[in-house]
C-alpha cells in the first residue's frame, strides 16, 4: 500500500515539459521519415494502450505490434502497445517486405522504392521480456567521448529500431554534479579539479579515479555545458522513440573539497584502483548514505534532472562498489549501505528504481558470498525497487550463484567487448539458448540486454540478441545469419552471389560460435602488446586480454577468398558501403592472424643468431633478424594501409572528435592529450591497463605499434638486449607518443578491389590467389 504524502511527492514529480508516457507517435513518424526519406506519410502509427511511467509501482509488461494493410488512405497500419513497439514494427516491416536495414555504423546499398508496398500478410511481434536493455557505463568514453548529435541521432535510430526500451543517458552528468555542490555553497573551482578529463569520465563517475592527469589543466566549464546541452537533446530525442531513459542518480563520491561546507560528512577514502597510480588520481571519498547530507544530495540530483529533462522517467542507475571493495563485510553494515542509499533516492523520487550493474559481484567474488549479497540487496525491501544488470551473462553469468540476485528483478545481458577491443567474435549459440534457458528458470528476470564496454564491431552478435527478445525459442543462428547477410549486402533485384552466403555461414559456424570459456571475449591482437620475448601470443584467459583466437585462422582466410568471389561474380559489391566495411574487417583479422607467425619466425631467428648450438643454428629456417624482422614491420606496414580504406578504421576519426570538442570548449590540449592516452597507455604511471583499449586504425597501426616493434627487431638484431633497457625505451617511446601523437599523413584511400590485388601479389601465403 502507498503512502499518502508519497503518492503527493509522486504527484509533484510527475509536473514537467516532457512526459515519457506522451501518446504522441510524431517522433515514430519522424523515424520512419529518417529510414524510408520523404515516405513518412506512408504510415498510420497507432497505440494500442496507455502508458504512464514505468516504476516500483508500475512495473512493465511485454510489448506487441501489428504491421498491416487498413490504415487511412490505403496507408501501412502500424499498431503496438507502446512507441518502441510501434519502432520494432517499422524496422519487421523494413526487413521483411523490403530487405533492406539500418546499421549502426553504414548505410545499406538499397533505399526504399518511390512507393511502399502494403504487406501480403500481417506482420506480427511480440516481446518475450519487458526490458531490452542498452549500455553499459564506460561505452560513455570508449565508444562515445567524442560523439556528436549526428552520431547520437543515427544511434538511437539503431537501438529504437531493434526494440531498445531502456537505455543509459550520462551525457552531461557532470552539469547536474556541479550544480548540486554549488548548492551545498562550494565553488566551481573547489568542484572542476575533481572531474577527469573527456576520455576518462566513466571511471570518475564510478568513483575509481579523479581529476585530470598529464598537466594538461581541468575539465573545462564551457565543455560541461556543452554536453548537458547534449544530453537534452538525446533525452527528448530517446522520450520520442519510447526508449525510457536511465538516468545518473548521486552515487556517492565527493570531491575531498567538500569538508569546507560539511566538516563532519562521514567520508571514507575508496581503495587506490589502479595502483600503481599516485593515489591523487585515485582513492575517490565516498560519502557514507547514513549521512544526512547524502540524502541532501540525491534529492538535488534528481530534481534538476526533472527540471531539466521533464518527467521522463524513474529508473536511476547508481553503482557504489564497481571494482571496488567495500570498507566492511559485516552483514548489516551492507543491509544499512543499501537500505539508506534506496531511502535516499525515494526522499528524491518515491516511484525510482535503482539500477545497477551486477559487475561487483563478478569481479569481486572472493568478497561478495551469498550472505553479504543477500545482506546487500536486502537492504532494499521492495524487490521492484531494484533492477539488476547481469552483465557478462554470456561467459560468466552471476544469476545462478546469487540465487536470482536475492529475488531482485535483472536482465540477462550480453559484455561481449572489453575496451572496445575489435577482433572478430562472438557466442550466437550462447546468447540465443542462454536468455531463453534462463528465462524459463528464474521468475525475476525481466529483460535481456547489451552492455559492451565499446561499440567497434561484430554488429551482428548484437542484433542477434535484441531480435531474440522478440522470440520464445532460440532463434536459429544459420538461418538469422543467411537473412542477416541478404539485408546487409542487399542489391535490389540483383540476387547476391552464393560465396557471400557461404563466407557468412563459415563465419558463423567458426568465428561466431566461440565455446571456449578460457577466451571469454573480443580478443586483441598479439601486435597490440608491449613486444617482448614469450608471454604474448596465443595468450589466454579475461584480465589481461586474451590474444588466442578460438578457430583456425585458415578458415578466415576461406571466408576472405569467398568474400573476394562474391565481389568479382558482382561487381557492384565493391561499391556497397556495407561490404566495403565488413571485408575491410574480415582482411584486417586475417592479417593479426598472420602476425603471430611473423613473430614466431622472429623469435626462433633470435634464439638462432644467439645460439651456439650447431643443432639450433642447421634446423632453423633463418638466423637473420633484420630480415625476418623486416618482414614483420612490413605486415605492420600493409595492415595501416589496409585499414586506410575505410573511415571507420581511422585513428583521426577519434582524435578528430577530441579537436573538435577541445576547440569548442578551449583547451584542445587536454582533450587531445585524452585521446591519445586512452587508446594506448590508458592513465599515467600505471602499467596494469596498458594497451587495454587496443584499437586497429590506420594511423595508430603504424606509428605507435609498428613504432614499438620497430625498437624491439632493433635491439634483437644487436644481439642478447638487456631487459631493463628494453622496458625504458618501449616506455620512452610510449609516453613520447602519448604526450605529442603522430603527423598525419593525409592520403587518399585505396580503391579496394586494388588492394585485394594488391595484397595477393605481396602476401600470397596469407592471402592466396582468388581467380
Amino acid at each position: 500500500m502507498v503512502c499518502p504524502w508519497r503518492l503527493v511527492l509522486a504527484m509533484l514529480l510527475s509536473v514537467s515539459t516532457v512526459d515519457a508516457s506522451s501518446s504522441s507517435t510524431s517522433g515514430i513518424a519522424a523515424l520512419a521519415n529518417r529510414l524510408f526519406p520523404g515516405h513518412s506519410d506512408a504510415f498510420e502509427f497507432k497505440l494500442t494502450a496507455e502508458n504512464e511511467n514505468w516504476s516500483r509501482w508500475n512495473p512493465p509488461v511485454n510489448d506487441n505490434y501489428t504491421v498491416k494493410a487498413g490504415g487511412q488512405k490505403g496507408r501501412i497500419l502500424v499498431e503496438g502497445t507502446t512507441l518502441n513497439a510501434l519502432a520494432r514494427g517499422l524496422r519487421h516491416y523494413a526487413n521483411e517486405v523490403l530487405q533492406i536495414d539500418h546499421f549502426f555504423r553504414v548505410d545499406t546499398y538499397k533505399s526504399a522504392p518511390e512507393s511502399l508496398p502494403v504487406p501480403v500478410e500481417d506482420l506480427e511481434g511480440a516481446s518475450v521480456v519487458p526490458w531490452r536493455y542498452n549500455l553499459n557505463t564506460v561505452t560513455f568514453s570508449y565508444t562515445f567521448a567524442w560523439w556528436q548529435w549526428k552520431d547520437w541521432e543515427r544511434f538511437l535510430d539503431w537501438a529504437a529500431l531493434r526494440g531498445v526500451n531502456l537505455q543509459l543517458a550520462w551525457v552531461g552528468y557532470e552539469k547536474i554534479f556541479l550544480d548540486s555542490f554549488k548548492e551545498l555553497g562550494l565553488k566551481d573551482q573547489d568542484v572542476l579539479p575533481f572531474f577527469s578529463g573527456p576520455a576518462f569520465q566513466s571511471w570518475n563517475r564510478f568513483g575509481n579515479v579523479q581529476g585530470s592527469w598529464g598537466g594538461r589543466g581541468d575539465l573545462p566549464l564551457e565543455f560541461i555545458n556543452q554536453q548537458f546541452y547534449l544530453q537534452k537533446k538525446i533525452v527528448a530525442r530517446m522520450v520520442e522513440l519510447g526508449i525510457t531513459p536511465v538516468l545518473p542518480a548521486f552515487p556517492g563520491f565527493v570531491p575531498s573539497t567538500i569538508k569546507k561546507v560539511r566538516p563532519d560528512a562521514q567520508l571514507t577514502a575508496s581503495p587506490n584502483w589502479f595502483s600503481p597510480a599516485p593515489d591523487k588520481f585515485t582513492r575517490d571519498l565516498f560519502l557514507s548514505p547514513l549521512d544526512d547530507t547524502y540524502t541532501e544530495l540525491q534529492k538535488l540530483f534528481v530534481s534538476k534532472q526533472i527540471r531539466a529533462f521533464g518527467n521522463v522517467t524513474n529508473i536511476y542507475t547508481l553503482d557504489q562498489f564497481n571494482e571496488l571493495t567495500p570498507a566492511c563485510g559485516d552483514a548489516k553494515y551492507l543491509s544499512d549501505i543499501s537500505e539508506h542509499t534506496y531511502d535516499g533516492l525515494t526522499a528524491a523520487n518515491p516511484a525510482a528504481v535503482w539500477l545497477f550493474q551486477g559487475w561487483l559481484f563478478y569481479s569481486s567474488c572472493g568478497f561478495w558470498t551469498q550472505p553479504r549479497i543477500d545482506a546487500y540487496l536486502g537492504g532494499v525491501r521492495d524487490n521492484q525497487g531494484m533492477l539488476i544488470l547481469d552483465l557478462y551473462s554470456e561467459a560468466n553469468p552471476q544469476w545462478q550463484r546469487t540465487n536470482s540476485y536475492s529475488g531482485k528483478r535483472w536482465i540477462w545481458c550480453q559484455l561481449h567487448d572489453f575496451g572496445g577491443n575489435m577482433a572478430l567474435e562472438g557466442r550466437v549459440q550462447t546468447i540465443t539458448s542462454g536468455p531463453i534457458d534462463a528465462l524459463s528458470q528464474s521468475k525475476s528476470l525481466v529483460g535481456f540486454g547489451l552492455t559492451p564496454e565499446g561499440f567497434e564491431g561484430n554488429e551482428i552478435v548484437y542484433d542477434v540478441l535484441l531480435d531474440q527478445a522478440w522470440a520464445s525459442s532460440p532463434l536459429s543462428t544459420q538461418q538469422y545469419f543467411q537473412d542477416w547477410t541478404t539485408r546487409r549486402y542487399s542489391l535490389g533485384a540483383q540476387s547476391l552471389p552464393t560465396e557471400l552466403y557461404e563466407a557468412s555461414e563459415m563465419l558463423r559456424s567458426n568465428v561466431y560460435s566461440n565455446a571456449r570459456t578460457d577466451i571469454p571475449q573480443v580478443p586483441i591482437a598479439t601486435y597490440q602488446l608491449r613486444p617482448a620475448l614469450s608471454g604474448i601470443v596465443n595468450r589466454t584467459g579475461h584480465f589481461p586480454h586474451p590474444t588466442a583466437v578460438h578457430y583456425d585462422p585458415v578458415v578466415l582466410q576461406k571466408a576472405w577468398r569467398l568474400m573476394f568471389r562474391s565481389a568479382l561474380r558482382q561487381s557492384i559489391l565493391w561499391s556497397v558501403p556495407t561490404f566495403q566495411l565488413d571485408f575491410v574487417d574480415v582482411t584486417r583479422q586475417v592479417l593479426s592472424n598472420a602476425f603471430d607467425s611473423r613473430y614466431d619466425d622472429l623469435i626462433q631467428a633470435y634464439q638462432c643468431s644467439i645460439s651456439k648450438s650447431i643443432e639450433l643454428r642447421s634446423s632453423s629456417s633463418s638466423c637473420d633478424v633484420k630480415a625476418t624482422g623486416r618482414k614483420l614491420l612490413n605486415l605492420l606496414s600493409t595492415l595501416d594501409y589496409v585499414l586506410s580504406a575505410d573511415a571507420h578504421f581511422a585513428l583521426d576519426v577519434w582524435t578528430g572528435g577530441a579537436q573538435h570538442w577541445g576547440a569548442r570548449s578551449g583547451n584542445q590540449d587536454l582533450f587531445a592529450f585524452n585521446a591519445r592516452s586512452q587508446v594506448t597507455v590508458w592513465q599515467v604511471d600505471a602499467s596494469n591497463l596498458n594497451d587495454y583499449a587496443a584499437k586497429a586504425w590506420s594511423g595508430l597501426v603504424g606509428s605507435y605499434y609498428k613504432g614499438r616493434w620497430s625498437i624491439f627487431v632493433d635491439m634483437l638484431a644487436t644481439g642478447e638486449p638487456d631487459q631493463a633497457a628494453l622496458t625504458q625505451a618501449l616506455r620512452t617511446f610510449e609516453v613520447k607518443w602519448q604526450a605529442d601523437g603522430c603527423e598525419q599523413v593525409e592520403r587518399k584511400a585505396p580503391d579496394l578491389k586494388t588492394l585485394m590485388q594488391e595484397l595477393m601479389r605481396a602476401w600470397p601465403d596469407v592471402f592466396p590467389e582468388v581467380s
